[in-house]
C-alpha cells in the first residue's frame, strides 16, 4: 500500500504499479477474448484516472499528507467461484477497503473500490470504482475521519 500512496502522493499511477493487479495474473484469471487489452485499455487506464483524481482530491496538501494505515474489511472477503464475472479461475476479493491518511492535523480517507488475492498478495483491481458510465477519474467515498468499510460484495 505504500506504492498506492506514493501514486497518490504524487499523481503519477506507475509509482502504484507494483499494488495494483499484475497483467500476467489478470491474463489467467479472465475468461475473455484479448485479456492483455482489456487490462491495459480498461483496467489500468481506470487505476490512471482514479489516481489522478485522488491526487486532485488531495491537492496542494498531497505533498504534505501522511499515510495513516489501510482499513480492510477481512471478515467480508469473499471466494470468487471460476465461471463468475468472466473469470478462468477462482480468486479471493474484498470490497471496501479504506486508506486512511493524515494532512494539517486531520484524519481523512477514501475508499478501495475491489482488492484481488493472488496467489497470498493482496491487489488492487479497481481503485475509484468497478463500474464507470464514462472514462473519468472517481474517488470511492472520500470522507472526514476513517470513513467506513464495505460495502460487501462485487467481483
Amino acid at each position: 500500500m505504500t506504492d498506492l500512496w506514493a501514486a497518490v502522493r504524487t499523481g503519477r499511477a506507475r509509482y502504484g504499479r507494483p499494488a495494483f493487479f499484475p497483467l500476467a495474473a489478470y491474463a489467467q484469471v479472465k475468461a475473455i477474448p484479448f485479456p492483455a487489452a482489456d487490462w491495459h485499455n480498461r483496467l489500468y487506464a481506470d487505476f490512471r484516472l482514479d489516481v489522478a483524481a485522488v491526487h486532485h482530491l488531495l491537492g496542494a496538501a498531497a505533498k504534505r499528507a501522511t499515510l495513516v494505515r489501510v482499513i480492510v474489511p477481512s471478515a467480508q472477503a469473499s471466494w470468487i467461484m471460476p465461471g463468475a464475472c468472466y473469470n478462468a479461475a477462482g480468486y479471493w476479493h474484498v470490497a471496501g477497503s479504506r486508506v486512511v491518511y493524515r494532512v494539517g492535523g486531520r484524519t481523512r480517507s477514501f475508499g478501495i473500490a475491489s482488492l484481488i488475492s493472488w496467489r497470498g498478495v493482496w491487489y488492487v483491481v479497481h481503485f475509484g470504482a468497478v463500474l464507470r458510465a464514462a472514462a473519468v477519474g472517481e474517488v470511492d467515498r472520500p470522507a472526514a475521519g476513517p470513513g467506513v468499510p464495505g460495502p460487501p460484495g462485487g467481483c
